[in-house]
C-alpha cells in the first residue's frame, strides 16, 4: 500500500516539477547573475532542507565547487553541507572557507568511518575505502529533509530543489533514490554475469514517461533492480534511523561482500524500503549513449559524471573526452560552467581562490601547470587505478602486514593516493545534434 500511494503522490509531484521548471539566465550569455538566499526551510511547508556532499581529498574541490555553483545558478533556496575530512588538504580547506558564502556553504569536518577491524573487504577501486564515510551524512538530525549529491555532479536546466517535492511521501526510514545502471556493455571482468542490458532497470524506459514512471521496486523484483546509485539520494535523518544503520554497519558479516561500499550497503539495508525516481535526478554521464530512448539533453537535472572526471583533463581540440573519447559533450558543459565560475570570480576581483583551484583543475591544452598526484587517478588513466582483484589468503596477510606497519595520523592509517572508479560507457553516440545544457 505504501508504494502505491508513493507511486501516485511521486507522478503528481514530478508533473508539477516539470511544469514550475524555470530557466535562470546565463551571465555567460550576458544575463544577470541569479541571487539566492541563506534559506534553509521551504516557505510553503516551514520544513528545513538541505543538500550534502562528502569530499576526502583535494582533487574532488574543482567538483564541488562547481556543484555548488551550479546549484545556485540554477535558484536553489537551500545550503549544500560539504562533509570533509583530514585528507583533504589545507589548500582545498582554505578555498571552501573562501567560498562559503559566496556559494551558500556549510562546513564540516568529520572522521573517516571505516568498517570493524575483523572485516576483510574487497574494492573495486582503492578509493572506495574513503566512501564509507559517505554513511555520515545520516547525523543531520537537524534537517527535515536533505538531498545527498556526489561532489562529481553539477546541476543543469532547472533548479534541483524540486527533488525536495518527493519527500512528503517519503516513509521517514526508506530513501528515493535511482537505480544502478548494470549494463556492463564492456564486460568489465568484475561484474556479475548478470549485470546484461536485459537486466537494467532503464532498459524498458522511453521519453518522457521515463521522467515520471520510472521502474519501481517490489519484493518480486529481479535482483539487479534492487541494485540503487547512491551518487543522489533523499531521505529523512533522524537518530533512529542512524542507530539502526550504525548497528548494521558494525555487526553484519556482509560488509566484506559489498565491492562499491556506501552504495552496496545502502541497496542492502533499504532492502524494499527505497522508491526510484526519474533518470533526470542522477543523469549517469553515459546514459546519453546507452540509453538514448531515454536521455534527453534539456530533461537533465543533475548530471553525475562517473568513472574520469571532467575537471581532470580538458575537451581535446576534436571535441572528444573521457575515458573512451565518448564524452565530449558532457564535459563541455562542465567546463562552460568553470569559465563562467572563474569570470565571476575575476570580475569580482577574488584571484585567491582561483590561484588555490589551479592545480586541482587541468591546465588549457597547450599548457603546463602543477597539478596535484591524485589527479592522476581521476583522469582518463581512471581505469588502470581500478583493476583490484580478490586476495587470496596469502596475499591478504601479506596486505595486513603492511597495513600494520604504515604510520598513523589520529590513530587511523594513512590512505595511499585515491583511485579512479570502474567505469562504464560504450563508443556509441546518440543521432543529431543537441541544444546545449546551461
Amino acid at each position: 500500500m505504501v508504494s502505491n500511494l508513493y507511486s501516485v503522490h511521486k507522478l503528481a509531484s514530478d508533473l508539477v516539477c516539470q511544469t514550475n521548471a524555470y530557466k535562470l539566465p546565463d551571465p555567460t550569455l550576458g544575463g544577470k547573475a541569479p541571487q539566492y538566499t541563506k534559506a534553509t526551510t521551504n516557505g510553503s511547508s516551514g520544513k528545513k532542507y538541505a543538500y550534502t556532499t562528502l569530499i576526502t581529498r583535494g582533487s574532488y574541490l574543482a567538483g564541488v565547487i562547481i556543484l555548488a555553483h551550479t546549484l545556485r545558478k540554477h535558484g536553489s533556496q537551500y545550503p549544500l553541507i560539504v562533509y570533509y575530512t583530514s585528507g583533504v588538504s589545507e589548500s582545498a580547506v582554505q578555498a571552501l572557507e573562501l567560498e562559503k558564502d559566496k556559494l551558500n556553504l556549510i562546513l564540516k569536518k568529520v572522521d573517516l568511518l571505516l568498517p570493524p577491524e575483523n572485516i576483510k573487504v574487497w574494492l573495486i577501486a582503492e578509493r572506495f575505502t574513503d566512501t564509507w564515510t559517505k554513511l555520515r551524512v545520516f547525523e543531520l538530525f537537524d534537517y527535515d529533509a536533505v538531498c545527498y549529491l556526489d561532489a562529481d555532479m553539477a546541476i543543469y536546466n532547472r533548479s534541483m530543489d524540486c527533488v525536495f517535492d518527493h519527500e512528503a511521501d517519503l516513509p521517514s526510514d526508506w530513501i528515493a533514490a535511482n537505480h544502478a545502471c548494470v549494463c556492463n556493455k564492456e564486460r568489465d571482468p568484475w561484474a556479475p554475469d548478470e549485470w546484461r542490458e536485459e537486466n537494467c532497470g532503464y532498459t524498458p524506459l522511453e521519453h518522457p514517461s521515463a521522467l515520471t514512471k520510472p521502474t519501481q521496486v517490489t519484493p518480486e523484483s529481479r535482483p539487479t533492480y534492487h541494485l540503487l546509485n547512491s551518487g543522489m539520494f533523499l531521505y529523512h535523518p533522524s537518530k533512529q534511523l542512524w542507530d539502526k544503520m550504525l548497528h548494521f554497519f558494525n555487526t553484519t558479516e556482509k560488509l566484506s561482500e559489498f565491492k562499491f561500499p556506501d552504495q552496496d550497503f545502502l541497496a542492502e539495508f533499504f532492502r524494499n524500503k527505497w522508491q526510484s525516481i526519474g533518470w533526470q535526478y542522477n543523469a549517469l554521464k553515459t546514459m546519453r549513449y546507452w540509453h538514448p530512448k531515454m536521455w534527453r539533453d534539456d530533461e537533465v537535472i543533475c548530471l553525475h559524471y562517473i568513472v574520469d572526471k571532467p575537471w581532470a583533463g580538458r575537451v581535446k581540440e576534436d571535441g572528444t573526452a573521457g575515458y573512451k573519447g565518448n564524452d565530449g559533450e558532457t564535459h563541455t558543459w562542465w567546463w562552460n560552467n568553470w569559465e563562467a565560475y572563474v569570470s565571476e570570480r575575476k570580475a569580482d576581483g577574488n584571484n585567491e581562490v582561483l590561484q588555490l583551484l589551479k592545480k586541482y583543475v587541468a591546465s588549457p591544452l597547450g599548457e603546463d601547470g602543477e597539478q596535484d598526484p591524485d589527479m592522476l587517478a581521476i583522469g582518463t588513466g581512471a581505469q588502470k587505478f581500478a583493476n583490484n582483484e580478490k586476495p587470496d589468503e596469502e596475499k591478504a596477510g601479506e596486505a595486513e602486514s603492511k597495513n600494520a606497519e604504515q604510520p598513523k595520523v589520529g590513530g587511523q592509517p594513512l590512505r595511499k593516493k585515491m583511485l579512479g572508479e570502474r567505469g562504464h560507457g560504450p563508443v556509441v553516440h546518440p543521432n543529431g545534434a543537441a541544444q546545449m545544457p546551461q
